[in-house]
């Protein structure tokens, strides 16, 4: 937990534990405004990978952080399925939200996320899918495919380097802007990847967040892509955005995560979405 509260030092959010359709749930929680919900990709550390951009949508925002189950500091389920999913996002936005949010969703719980926008769409203001393989149909590239197997096996600190190399455009560019906080988000990633019931959830999202999503969503949606994405290629959401009419904003200079890598661009698209 030290790591953990290295990652969030300083930003104005209180964390608090809650019972999320019966499941105990870590969240982050930031002052009041428009709704705004961020919802983590499938990996071990959880929501507390968004810091970087906390400080100023928290100060603009009724900010939500959680922790997903089976991820970060939140309790596992047997299973986070489809209905599983939905049924926790659902009693999430009714404790915390009083009005539809925007959802901005990473990744392979990106994918979570739009099927069930496909389903409960009166639920959302917008949606934002920030790097999701589930937007098209989706192939994992073979290196990430070697350093992802290499990382659930043995989460070293060198296994860790090198997914952090596959998933930043410019990891040493990141570790030059804040190598404490870089040195924090590794320790604690590495720490709960070794948790079994953290390696379960990983598994299964793997499984299931690659795979397309089907059917018909409502709610005004936005793809925001890093451009130098090497986990899910930019030329999908280019093919997504052409095929469904959703809006494409594109992050230069940045891979799968740049919210940390690009901290500012990441923040100006965030807000155009909302426009």
């Amino acid at each position: 937990m030290e790591d953990r509260a290295r990652l969030l030092r300083g930003l104005a959010v209180e964390e608090r534990r809650i019972e999320v359709a019966g499941i105990g749930t870590t969240v982050l929680e930031g002052r009041d405004g428009p709704p705004l919900v961020l919802l983590h990709g499938g990996i071990e550390c959880g929501g507390a990978y968004w810091a970087p951009v906390v400080p100023r949508l928290a100060a603009e925002h009724r900010l939500i952080v959680p922790d997903v189950p089976g991820l970060g500091e939140s309790d596992p389920v047997d299973q986070l399925d489809d209905m599983t999913f939905a049924d926790w996002l659902t009693d999430l936005l009714r404790l915390t939200c009083e009005e539809p949010p925007t959802l901005v969703a990473h990744s392979l719980l990106g994918t979570l996320a739009a099927r069930f926008a496909v389903s409960h769409g009166e639920s959302l203001s917008r949606l934002v899918l920030y790097g999701v393989p589930g937007v098209g149909p989706y192939r994992m590239p073979l290196g990430l495919r070697v350093v992802a197997i290499r990382f659930a096996l043995w989460p070293s600190e060198g296994n860790m380097e090198r997914f952090e190399r596959f998933a930043f455009a410019d990891r040493d560019r990141v570790r030059r802007r804040d190598p404490d906080w870089l040195d924090a988000f590794t320790a604690y990633t590495r720490s709960r990847a070794q948790v079994p019931h953290v390696k379960r959830t990983m598994r299964y999202l793997i499984g299931t967040g690659t795979k397309q999503v089907h059917g018909r969503i409502d709610v005004p949606t936005t793809l925001l892509w890093g451009a130098k994405d090497r986990f899910v290629p930019l030329t999908l959401a280019e093919e997504a955005s052409a095929t469904l009419g959703w809006s494409l904003q594109v992050i230069d200079d940045a891979g799968h995560v740049p919210h940390i890598e690009q901290p500012d661009a990441f923040l100006e698209e965030v807000t155009r979405t909302r426009s």
